[in-house]
């Protein structure tokens, strides 16, 4: 498993599928801040509420000239079943192989019905327009996540970053 990230460190460079069918990389952003959020599982109630709260934001996102991509392990069709479902107009990446999860070094050791399962901690990653880590958070609880990520994007860009 990758070493974990910290703020300020070049964001792992990526080139993965997305649910609509089109490949998104990291420089697809350069320019512009991105959310990168990790969530479990399409469709469940947790990774439900995160994702429709960055939908309810993408405006006020967009305004501050950010990016959202969600990402999981899920399949694209699971992924795109997920967005329709759920009116999410950005994009879903799709990361079968781990290999994003474990670039970002969120995945880990977790018990399913008493059997060890690697499993994806909810992660966010604000990446800066230069393709730097500007913040993380782990552990992310859904409820008011969403708000949190925008509150930390409009501070750094008063900042001046």
């Amino acid at each position: 498993m990758a070493k974990a990230l910290e703020a300020g460190q070049a964001a792992p460079d990526f080139r993965r599928p997305a649910a609509d069918g089109r490949e998104r990389t990291l420089a697809d952003f350069r320019g512009r801040w991105l959310v990168l959020f990790f969530y479990p599982k399409a469709s469940t109630t947790g990774c439900t509420i995160e994702a429709r709260a960055f939908e309810e934001r993408r405006t006020a996102f967009d305004g501050e000239g950010a990016s959202i991509l969600g990402a999981s392990r899920d399949a694209a069709k699971a992924n795109a079943a997920f967005a329709a479902k759920q009116g999410l107009a950005y994009p879903l990446l799709c990361d079968e192989d781990r290999s994003l999860h474990e670039a970002y070094g969120i995945l880990e050791a977790k018990k399913l019905y008493g059997k060890p399962v690697m499993g994806t901690n909810r992660s966010t990653f604000l990446i800066d327009p230069e393709g730097r880590i500007a913040k993380i958070w782990r552990d992310v609880r859904p409820a008011g996540h969403a708000e949190e990520v925008l509150g930390a994007l409009t501070a750094l860009r008063s900042a001046g970053r």
